[in-house]
């Protein structure tokens, strides 16, 4: 008996007509094994993953593949998306048994959940010396039935050893110094050829694009400014970037930005909203390339990611109708069949369509190298090209809500806003935290995901709870509505009372105390695709202690800065992969700067706040609403100034001199 179809999950549901009888994660499937006394087979994946899909079809569909897998094992199905602490602990455990990772994983355990062997895609026959699937369970099955107590032994070993590593950095701080370094270290690994940092498989390293951005406009260093704008301007003008709809694929197979691999995250385009609306707004780019693409992302978010309950989809698939890339590449044919023979070949030309192609079977992703000097003529071009698309068959979307991908999404549309002076976007905002706070909280306890008005099982995990409090946060400030606060600061409380590691003060740990217990407690510090819990976690605990009374501000800046004070080796060893820890350290070594601005006028408010949130570094807090409003700490004791409204500017809760002109709150600012 297959038991997904009811699943919540997009991915488990693609699985729910497999042969194999697949189980939730659920105590039943172990307690199944137990009796049984058969391993667990445990394959973890996710919906837009181009070769989970590959070993769907290769694999969990065939008949006699199933039925091995039915006879000699229980299997689970996990999507890690919806439960990343699952994913977590047994990916640990696949690098550490084979020096890699990746997905679809697979791992075998015994019905105590210890993991025995690991990998990740299987092909159904021998390939360049990789086993068969067959061969794999053949030998799996044998090894149970023939040496279970060898077999279990090792397991044990397995998790001894990974519960043996340290579950926390030594303390080492991350000061001025350390900030300059990881800019220094970030520009021995820049790729001055194609920009970004390292070499293929290229990912879009939003996060170390926002601290670069802050690091500029603390320091005023052109060093970190050249990396920033060359690495966006390379990812803008290259396959990864849709040049017809906007948004961003999931990371380039070369080194050059050509080729992506094809599926759109929710997490990608709001971490990279973000960086491209900051550069927008940072007034530094003459081509106007990154408030475009800024604008392009945001359009994109909201016509093709949002749900219809005004949240945001997890994603786009790699694939459509089983075919990687078969919606977005183009033949230098396929353009004139569509644009006629002189604008074809304009267009060829223009977005270096080529007859070798530069994709599969000579066809070629779309790239815009330079702008075309005439403007009108490339956007009926591609205006065409888009509506001709549309038609094509279209890839999947997994549109399961995922709490903290949601709120990287509500951050990024409120300083998309701000930045492009698009207030609509806010309210798009407002609508999806809504359904965030009502629908995945549950009985004062935040959960990982839902879809169709349904809320999954899974808690929420660490960076769901860090990253929806920034984006509640900055939906406040963007309102001046206390409501907001008061939810992130209540995320805030749980993340210190449930996730903090009370052995090593400023370590926190990604699934809450009283969570299912797995064979290891996951704690991952690493910025990778997304922030990690502990630096999501830290960046909104420093924000919330700017716009907080005081004793919730002194607390939480305490934790912030203990957290940061765990950073310091990871941000010295690895700054690519330290870029949210380092965005926050830069925004704490800047003050973070506060800016209130009180009236009685709303469109005089609005008015300020507007310059504020343009000219203001990035992790600076502002906030308006009327004087002396005591329900807004950030406003509590600031008054008119000679009847009209004023902005103050200060540096925790210590202000300069308030101002009451634009003019003079830019200059404020500016110092």
């Amino acid at each position: 008996m297959n038991r997904l179809a009811d699943a919540t999950s997009p991915y488990l549901l693609q699985h729910a007509d497999n042969p194999v009888q697949w189980w939730l994660w659920t105590p039943e499937a172990f307690e199944e094994a137990r009796r049984r006394d058969v391993p667990v087979l445990l394959s973890v994946g996710y919906a837009a993953c181009h070769w989970c899909h590959v070993m769907a079809h290769e694999s969990f569909e065939d008949a006699e593949i199933a039925a091995a897998m039915n006879e000699h094992f229980v299997n689970i199905k996990v999507d890690r998306e919806e439960r990343p602490d699952v994913d977590s602990v047994y990916m640990e455990a696949t690098q550490a048994m084979t020096g890699q990772g990746g997905w679809p994983m697979t791992c075998f355990l015994t019905p105590d959940g210890e993991p025995f062997h690991c990998g990740t895609y299987y092909p159904p026959k021998p390939l360049r010396g990789m086993p068969s699937f067959p061969q794999l369970l053949e030998a799996v099955a044998s090894a149970w039935s023939e040496r279970g107590a060898e077999v279990r032994a090792a397991a044990t070993r397995v998790v001894e050893q990974l519960a043996s590593q340290p579950s926390a950095l030594p303390e080492a701080g991350v000061d001025d110094a350390a900030l300059d370094a990881a800019v220094s270290r970030l520009g021995s690994e820049f790729d001055a050829v194609h920009g970004g940092f390292g070499d293929a498989p290229k990912f879009p390293p939003s996060m170390v694009l926002e601290f670069l951005l802050r690091h500029h406009e603390r320091t005023g260093s052109a060093e970190a400014l050249r990396l920033a704008t060359s690495t966006a301007g390379a990812m803008a003008r290259g396959g990864l970037y849709d040049q017809l709809a906007g948004g961003f694929a999931r990371y380039s197979v070369d080194a050059a930005w050509v080729v992506p691999h094809f599926e759109k995250m929710l997490y990608d385009n709001a971490l990279l909203l973000r960086a491209y609306a900051h550069l927008a707004r940072l007034d530094v780019d003459a081509s106007g390339l990154a408030r475009r693409v800024a604008r392009e992302t945001a359009e994109f978010l909201l016509r093709d990611l949002r749900t219809s309950d005004g949240a945001f989809a997890a994603s786009l698939d790699a694939d459509t109708e089983g075919v990687e890339g078969l919606t977005y590449v183009w033949t230098p044919e396929e353009l004139v069949a569509v644009l006629g023979e002189q604008d074809g070949r304009w267009a060829a030309e223009l977005l270096v369509v080529t007859p070798e192609g530069t994709f599969e079977q000579g066809a070629s992703t779309l790239r815009l190298p330079a702008d075309p000097d005439d403007v009108e003529r490339w956007r009926r071009v591609r205006d065409v090209l888009a509506e001709a698309r549309s038609r094509r068959p279209q890839p999947g979307i997994d549109d399961k809500v995922v709490t903290s991908w949601n709120g990287m999404a509500l951050t990024a549309l409120v300083e998309a806003a701000a930045a492009l002076d698009e207030p609509q976007w806010v309210q798009d905002a407002r609508r999806a935290a809504e359904l965030l706070v009502q629908r995945h909280v549950v009985d004062g306890r935040l959960r990982r995901s839902s879809r169709d008005g349904v809320v999954g099982q899974a808690a929420g995990v660490l960076e769901d709870h860090g990253c929806l409090a920034e984006g509640l946060l900055a939906l406040h400030q963007a309102t001046g509505e206390q409501s907001w606060l008061d939810a992130a600061c209540a995320l805030l409380d749980t993340a210190l009372q449930q996730f903090a590691d009370p052995e090593h003060p400023g370590s926190f740990f990604d699934t809450a105390a009283d969570a299912e217990a797995l064979v290891r407690r996951p704690s991952d510090p690493t910025d990778n695709a997304s922030p990690s819990g502990a630096s999501a976690t830290a960046a909104a605990l420093l924000t919330a202690a700017a716009l907080a009374g005081p004793d919730r501000a002194t607390r939480y800046r305490a934790a912030a800065e203990q957290a940061l004070s765990r950073a310091g080796l990871l941000v010295q060893r690895a700054p690519r992969f330290a870029g949210h820890w380092l965005a926050a350290a830069e925004a704490l070594s800047h003050g973070p700067v506060q800016i209130a601005v009180a009236g009685d006028e709303a469109a005089e408010r609005a008015d300020l706040l507007a310059v504020a949130r343009r000219n203001a570094p990035g992790g600076a807090v502002a906030v308006a609403g009327p004087p002396d409003a005591a329900a807004v700490p950030l406003l509590a004791g600031r008054g008119l100034v000679d009847g009209a409204t004023a902005a103050y500017v200060c540096r925790g809760y210590v202000c300069d001199r308030p101002v009451t002109s634009a003019e003079d709150l830019v200059a404020a600012l500016a110092r």
